[in-house]
């Protein structure tokens, strides 16, 4: 199949100091992706760039509480996602009909996903890198990163997917690059010192999944990892990620 194609003049790509204009992040759960990416967010809009928020399922299964139940869960969880976006500034949450463990990869499901490219038109997507090999992964966090890159491409570029959201004033788009959080093979490293202590703020938000009890062991661990992944490129603290530039 033809069509465009991006010409990249950077020999990275993109530089670690790149700031897109928009970005969309694809989270298979409220909290993933302040986890994933909570600090690079928090950078990039403090630069100017525009972030929205795509909660792919609402979490509704994520307690080990005997007297919760789903509803109540899933109201919880959506609280707590827009109180963690409010704390990086993000400004926008989209929230998809998806239950906890039920996202699969179908038409209808990469036809809510192009919506939410289409209407975000980002420079950058972000979601969780499908292709781990090693430990466990989470059913969801496996389909929302195959799915988000297969929206990206073809599916939100090609006109003829999905031509009832013309009917919504949505046109086709081409997302730049897509950036993978939690992968084993990253390629890029963004320096995340100055927002490191916003991200776990805005994890502290999801009081659902991280108790008053764990709030200082799991900070530790937050700071303990961006530590760590700093290191690779002598920074204080950084975020990494595995970066695919759609060049089609």
């Amino acid at each position: 199949m033809l069509g465009s194609t991006y010409i990249c003049y950077w020999k990275e790509h993109p530089p670690m100091t790149y700031t897109p204009e928009r970005v969309a992040v694809f989270t298979p759960h409220p909290d993933d992706a302040e986890i994933g990416t909570g600090g690079t967010i928090a950078k990039w809009i403090k630069a100017g760039a525009e972030v929205t928020i795509v909660c792919c399922t609402n979490g509704d299964k994520g307690s080990g509480d005997p007297k919760m139940t789903s509803a109540k869960l899933a109201a919880i969880r959506r609280k707590e996602q827009m109180a963690a976006a409010k704390v990086l500034g993000v400004k926008k949450v989209v929230f998809l009909p998806f239950r906890d463990g039920e996202i699969e990869s179908t038409m209808a499901t990469r036809g809510a996903f192009v919506r939410a490219i289409r209407r975000a038109r980002p420079d950058i997507v972000m979601t969780t890198d499908p292709t781990r090999r090693t430990g466990y992964q989470h059913h969801d966090h496996r389909v929302t990163g195959q799915v988000a890159m297969d929206a990206c491409f073809p599916y939100a570029r090609d006109h003829l997917f999905f031509p009832e959201h013309k009917k919504l004033g949505l046109k086709p788009h081409k997302t730049r690059f897509i950036y993978f959080w939690a992968t084993e093979e990253p390629d890029t490293w963004i320096d995340v010192a100055e927002t490191l202590e916003m991200k776990i703020e805005a994890l502290k938000r999801h009081a659902s999944q991280i108790s008053a009890q764990r709030e200082v062991e799991f900070s530790q661990r937050m700071r303990e990892m961006a530590k760590r992944s700093g290191e690779k490129k002598g920074y204080e603290a950084a975020e990494a990620f595995r970066v695919i530039e759609m060049r089609m």
